[in-house]
């Protein structure tokens, strides 16, 4: 089965969990993949923004995902985010990965550099041609400071090592194109949750997401709802959960869900600088969001 088709659905971009010395919290992390497996959740993506991967050494990087594939132990499929602004240093590494347990790559557009299209073209056919699994581009400009253009996913896309895209440009637009225009077995994911409803009702195969760490059932429920054309039952479920979205992100992501999981029981509040920890204030909220929201899903 190609990773495209095993990549349906909800995907969720992990949070790494950490004790108050700063480690990382390794029982926390597996209750995290058992809470996201007995929620719906379609598939794990490890090593994303959400996890806070930049503050982790490479050893750590490398353990977390270990312990995570073992945790995992085949039940869904693995997507490991590895990223770089530095094409050969980039390429160099993601061919020392071990691949056990991994079915594809999440690289971002490179940050920083602000390359022109044909320079994010050329980097990523680098990418893919050295990639001993497929990659699945990921264009969030709003970390980037560069956005992937419709035109530049489509060239890509026609890669055979090329997956599929996280799109996280905020455009429908955009997105609506390459959606038109992308070649047989090329898959596009929401990188938005706010947008997951629409992207899906077009027809994308479904959401890389945060918010999903938090509520998985109810993310799963509004993107199967979505796909099956159930758009009034959808609309319910998004607008249930919105409240919630937008305060995950009110202080940096993933400082909210980590809040919220602690609210669930799943792990501790600590960010890695230079984040910080969740004010009180935005506990308070989420807290009633949560609960407002379980009233009205259920």
């Amino acid at each position: 089965m190609s990773a495209q088709m095993k990549l349906q659905g909800l995907g969720v971009a992990l949070i790494t969990p950490f004790h108050s010395d700063g480690k990382v919290d390794y029982p926390a992390l597996q209750r995290m993949v058992e809470h996201l497996i007995s929620g719906g959740c379609d598939f794990l993506v490890v090593l994303g923004t959400t996890a806070e991967t930049p503050t982790l050494s490479p050893e750590e990087q490398r353990s977390v995902v270990d312990f995570v594939v073992e945790v995992n132990a085949n039940r869904m499929p693995v997507v490991v985010g590895v990223s770089g602004n530095n094409t050969v240093e980039l390429c160099s590494r993601i061919r020392t990965w071990d691949l056990e347990g991994i079915d594809a790559f999440l690289v971002a557009s490179p940050a920083y550099n602000k390359p022109s299209q044909l320079g994010i073209v050329t980097h990523f056919k680098a990418v893919a041609d050295a990639a001993p699994k497929p990659i699945v581009l990921y264009n969030v400009p709003g970390r980037t400071a560069s956005n992937m253009s419709a035109a530049t996913t489509l060239q890509l896309a026609k890669h055979d090592n090329v997956c599929g895209i996280k799109e996280a440009s905020g455009d429908l637009g955009q997105i609506g194109l390459i959606l038109a225009q992308r070649p047989e077995g090329f898959a596009v994911w929401s990188g938005d949750d706010a947008l997951a409803l629409p992207t899906v009702s077009m027809g994308a195969e479904g959401v890389i997401s945060v918010m999903g760490n938090v509520c998985p059932a109810e993310m799963s429920r509004m993107i199967q709802q979505t796909a099956f054309g159930q758009i009034q039952e959808a609309q319910k479920t998004h607008q249930a959960l919105t409240p919630i979205m937008d305060l995950l992100f009110a202080e940096g992501n993933p400082v909210g869900v980590k809040v919220a999981l602690k609210h669930l029981g799943i792990c501790e509040t600590h960010v890695r600088l230079p984040l910080i920890d969740g004010s009180k204030d935005l506990t308070d909220k989420l807290y009633k969001a949560i609960a407002e929201m379980e009233v009205e899903v259920s």
